[in-house]
């Protein structure tokens, strides 16, 4: 097995594609929009401003299509093979209008550099290669590693071959050496510690260029890895607020009187009910039996996420709420609760109204819930706290009890505003996150705000309120 390769350059971060579910577009808030559209041309409405921001748009399009152009133009030969192309052709021209040997030298010594350098795209490349990660989902800090096996399918002799492996914005650099007929190749490489994200591994490309850099050519396969990298969990208690007792709910260990899961018979004890008494049993003992029923119990857990920037005041409290997200959607289904994560769904830059929406993570399985927030970012654009807590009371049904997860930058009196949304009867919960900041826990009537500086805080919350 060869030496790893290294990967350089910074990786970029992915975005995931989420379920939204809308609502009005004329709620209240509407006139607080801050997107491309009101940064251009203010809250008009004319047919000005619509020719503003139509004449911005085809910019961009334009703009898109001459960097397809570009990039088709410098697909075979590079920026500076283009450079040097045009050089010679100036020389020539400018030597021989002014009988300039020098410029005349060098446009013929430049035209045989040219000449040369595509040379080496003569040829074609069959080497078969295929890319896998044995592990795809890590935890943010942690490394990956990747094997590129490489195959000569051929019968004939193959020179060496240089191969690419795109990470997110790095790269991957393979020199293959030469291969028999048949023979194979294979190398493993390192993904350096990464923050949290959706980072695209490939498709591997085997790259045939002059050593001056003046030509290219590629050929790529299909083949694309994802990576996630999922934040930071800890392991959180068993939160046993939020239940309520339903006879459709799920039987829980407490016993009662009155249910529909039956679970044993005993003596009579005064104070009991005598509808309660099982008189076969009684009459076979010669004793009263009462029946006991295991008490069943219903839970809809509902995880709201803010997106929007500014609820936070950086990046680091908003990694510890999406840690904090991911913690208590992890507790939650391994507690085989009922289980409802959402998060602020962002206004297109160039609407006319506010959006109020919502995604929906999915939250199946701890892998499936992690998966989706490894891809949640930021937005200028997101809903606030106040909006989506609103969104979700009117979207998600039966909720018994909510987390409202947000930044520093949320008030006391958003965070109330934010609770009065939910109908009466649900435990509100909101957890804030502020770097370094001492822990405290308070409740402001209905609702209790549990303010966290590290991610540890909040099991110590967990474990009191289990106590």
């Amino acid at each position: 097995m060869a030496q790893q390769g290294d990967v350089r350059g910074r990786t970029a971060q992915h975005k995931t594609v989420h379920l939204t579910r809308a609502v009005s577009n004329t709620a209240p808030g509407a006139t607080e929009l801050n997107n491309a559209r009101t940064r251009l041309v203010g809250t008009r409405q004319g047919k000005l401003a619509d020719a503003v921001i139509w004449s911005v748009k085809t910019f961009r399009a334009v703009g898109t299509v001459l960097e397809g152009w570009w990039a088709s133009a410098t697909s075979v030969v590079t920026w500076l093979g283009w450079a040097v192309v045009a050089n010679v052709l100036l020389a020539f021209v400018l030597g021989y209008t002014f009988g300039w040997l020098e410029l005349i030298a060098g446009a013929w010594a430049g035209t045989i550099v040219v000449l040369a350098a595509a040379v080496f795209l003569i040829g074609r490349t069959i080497h078969d290669a295929e890319l896998s990660l044995p592990v795809n989902r890590i935890v943010a800090g942690e490394t990956a590693v990747g094997q590129l096996d490489v195959i000569n399918p051929s019968r004939r002799f193959l020179p060496g071959a240089r191969l690419e492996v795109p990470v997110g914005e790095g790269l991957a650099d393979f020199q293959v050496p030469a291969l028999a007929a048949g023979a194979s190749y294979e190398d493993v490489f390192t993904v350096p510690a990464l923050h949290r994200g959706v980072f695209s591994v490939g498709p591997v490309r085997v790259v045939r260029a002059d050593p001056l850099g003046l030509v290219r050519r590629e050929r790529e396969w299909d083949e694309r890895v994802e990576l996630f990298v999922h934040p930071r969990t800890i392991s959180v208690p068993s939160l046993s607020t939020g239940f309520v007792r339903d006879l459709e709910g799920n039987p829980t260990r407490d016993l009662t009187a009155n249910d529909m899961s039956f679970h044993a018979l005993r003596e009579y004890m005064p104070g009991d009910e005598r509808r309660s008494i099982h008189w076969r049993s009684t009459a076979k003992t010669g004793q009263f039996m009462v029946r006991q029923f295991e008490e069943t119990r219903r839970s809809h857990l509902m995880i709201a996420l803010s997106l929007a920037e500014a609820d936070y005041d950086g990046d680091d409290d908003f990694e510890m709420a999406v840690s904090v997200v991911g913690s208590l959607g992890v507790r939650a289904i391994r507690d085989a609760r009922s289980l409802s994560v959402v998060a602020s769904e962002s206004t297109p830059e160039f609407a006319k109204r506010k959006v109020f929406a919502m995604k929906t993570l999915a939250s199946m399985s701890p892998t499936r819930l992690l998966d989706g927030l490894s891809g949640v970012t930021l937005s200028s654009t997101a809903l606030g706290l106040s909006d989506l807590a609103r969104v979700a009371a009117e979207s998600v049904a039966g909720i018994s009890l909510a987390f409202l997860v947000c930044g520093a930058k949320v008030s006391p009196a958003s965070l109330r505003q934010a609770s009065q949304h939910f109908p009466a009867g649900v435990d509100v919960i909101a957890v804030v996150c502020d770097p370094e900041v001492v822990p405290s826990f308070r409740s402001v009537g209905e609702l209790s705000i549990l303010t966290i500086g590290f991610l540890e805080d909040l099991q110590q919350a967990m474990a009191r309120a289990a106590a």
